[in-house]
């Protein structure tokens, strides 16, 4: 255990970090050294036998995932992402046997969100990462996949590179079968680039939360891969609320970032689909301790009350109804440059009044949210994560959350045989209050 003289050195971090702006702070002073063997490749034969490093008020512990409810206050509202992880890895043999890998990223602009995509049929534009495409001479390229009874001719068509990406036409001969489908027939498991391994018939079950319903995803919400059906039953048991959002997560999840300043870090877009009655749940559960499972359900929560702030804001010159999904975008640096003194609770219900105006049940958007040392928790209490690669966004955001004990809860972890990344042990990190 760590002493509190490290809870008040947090909270001088803090303060510091507060009067510096995130855009100044460089990633590489939020590195440490982590061994190959270190790295969890898989995962264990039992999701929640995994190690819980506990953080509070300084002190860590260890405890394990099946009794995570020893940690929680009955009432506490657990906050998970229900996203499923597609198989978007596309494989296509050129007549001359070389391979080309598509990696589908996400969907052409032109539809409102990934699930209309995905429910696509016989054709569908996708942004998509290309492996060996300088040796990708043909404009397009076929394969034969099998969904039902009959073969599917599959064929994949560049259209530009407007980016670091290409933009694909993939069209097939079946006006019946949805691009969900086609993936779920052809594609394969993308596993992150640090496990350095091809994905197995194990990684399609345990690379997938026992709760996942929606597609969407290249990258599974790892803190919740933990999970399983008796864990969650024995939460319920003690009282402890879980509830559902859903973040589509992105590869930009493991960009790296190569700025010497975070100002130059374009931070990735992921899209994001929530329900009004969760909406309300959240803003009455604010008097008890709201946790995020995974960075991305705290990016979720978060960004909705950045978007009740943007409402309140733009009520004094638009008429409520008039306010669109595309002024309420969360953008990167919304976090540290929006008014700031909004209380959670009317933010939220700002966020409902705008839905309940615009007959919205659902509130399907993009957030760009970046969170970095200086952000203050707006809705979350506490975050279980799991243990994140060093120089990334993630480990900026755990840095946000505990300010510098994140160096001593790594070291911990290091030091007491946590293994790490997407298959390893996981955090529960309550936030260092302001």
């Amino acid at each position: 255990m760590y002493p509190h003289t490290g809870y008040k050195l947090a909270h001088l971090y803090l303060f510091v970090t507060s009067i510096m702006h995130p855009k100044q702070l460089s990633i590489q002073d939020f590195t440490y050294s982590l061994p190959d063997e270190k790295i969890a490749r898989h995962p264990l034969p039992q999701r929640d036998a995994s190690k819980l490093l506990v953080y509070k008020n300084g002190t860590i512990t260890t405890s394990q995932y099946h009794a995570l409810h020893g940690q929680l206050a009955p009432g506490t509202l657990l906050v998970f992402n229900n996203t499923k992880v597609v198989e978007a890895r596309l494989l296509f043999t050129k007549p001359t046997g070389g391979v080309v890998e598509l990696f589908c990223l996400e969907p052409d602009e032109q539809y409102a969100d990934i699930t209309t995509a995905m429910l696509q049929k016989g054709q569908v534009f996708w942004k998509c990462l290309v492996g060996g495409a300088k040796k990708w001479k043909d404009t397009s390229l076929a394969k034969t996949i099998h969904t039902g009874s009959k073969p599917i001719t599959l064929t994949a068509t560049k259209l530009n590179k407007p980016g670091d990406y290409f933009t694909i036409a993939f069209t097939w001969d079946d006006q019946s079968v949805t691009f969900a489908e086609i993936l779920h027939a052809a594609g394969l498991i993308p596993l992150p680039p640090y496990l350095n391994r091809d994905a197995d018939d194990g990684d399609k079950a345990t690379y997938q939360t026992v709760y996942a319903r929606h597609d969407g995803s290249v990258a599974a919400p790892t803190a919740g891969l933990h999970f399983t059906d008796d864990l969650l039953q024995k939460l319920r048991l003690h009282h402890i609320d879980t509830s559902f959002v859903t973040l589509h997560v992105g590869a930009g999840t493991f960009k790296p970032v190569k700025a010497a300043t975070m100002a130059q870090h374009d931070m990735h877009a992921e899209f994001m689909d929530v329900s009004a009655a969760f909406i309300q749940q959240l803003a009455n559960s604010l008097q008890k301790p709201v946790v995020t499972v995974g960075t991305t359900s705290l990016r979720t929560v978060e960004s909705l009350y950045w978007m009740g702030v943007k409402i309140q804001a733009l009520c004094a010159t638009k008429a409520l109804a008039d306010i669109t999904e595309k002024d309420i975008t969360v953008h990167q640096w919304d976090g540290y440059e929006l008014p700031q003194l909004l209380p959670t609770a009317d933010a939220l219900n700002s966020l409902l009044n705008w839905m309940n105006a615009t007959g919205r049940q659902r509130l399907i958007t993009k957030t760009q949210i970046i969170m970095a040392p200086g952000y203050r928790l707006r809705v979350a209490a506490g975050l279980i994560t799991n243990l994140h690669q060093p120089q990334s966004t993630l480990l900026l955001l755990v840095a946000a959350v505990i300010g510098e004990d994140w160096r001593k809860v790594y070291d911990y972890a290091l030091q007491n045989s946590f293994r790490f990344l997407s298959y390893g042990d996981g955090c529960l990190l309550w936030a260092v209050p302001h």
